[in-house]
């Protein structure tokens, strides 16, 4: 489980002192554990991918408020965690194989927005996050 390689990667963040990872780390377990208490039992794979979209989501957030700010040194902060989180999550599809699975889905010119999108969403959780998916869409239909 997810949770499991999380603390085992907390553990060697302490042991090596590494302030940032540990932060992250610590977060995302959290998350985690509070995810799974509400859910009263054990979290699926996909519910852990949710919950560490979550989080690369917020750190996203973080990162354009440091862009705007000019603040370099949180800039490498953010784009740290980032690396961080990502490594938890499937390998991340292409724009172009994105769309190829789309096709493939039958998301063709002339659908609905939001038709495509209840389509794309299930197929692609985890694969790829809601914005480019929503790009791939817009350039589709």
């Amino acid at each position: 489980m997810m949770k499991q390689a999380v603390f085992e990667q907390l553990k060697q963040a302490m042991k090596e002192k590494d302030a940032v990872a540990k932060g992250v780390l610590t977060l995302l377990k959290s998350a985690l554990d509070q995810a799974e208490k509400e859910k009263g039992s054990e979290l699926s794979h996909e519910e852990e991918i949710a919950v560490v979209n979550r989080e690369v989501k917020q750190t996203h957030q973080a990162l354009e408020g440091a862009k705007q700010a000019g603040r370099e040194d949180l800039i490498e902060k953010e784009n740290r965690k980032l690396e961080i989180l990502q490594s938890f999550l499937p390998k991340q599809l292409s724009e172009e194989e994105i769309a190829n699975v789309l096709t493939e889905a039958g998301i063709s010119k002339g659908m609905n927005m939001g038709e495509a999108m209840k389509i794309a969403k299930p197929l692609l959780a985890g694969k790829a996050d809601g914005a480019t998916i929503a790009k791939v869409v817009k350039s589709l239909i």
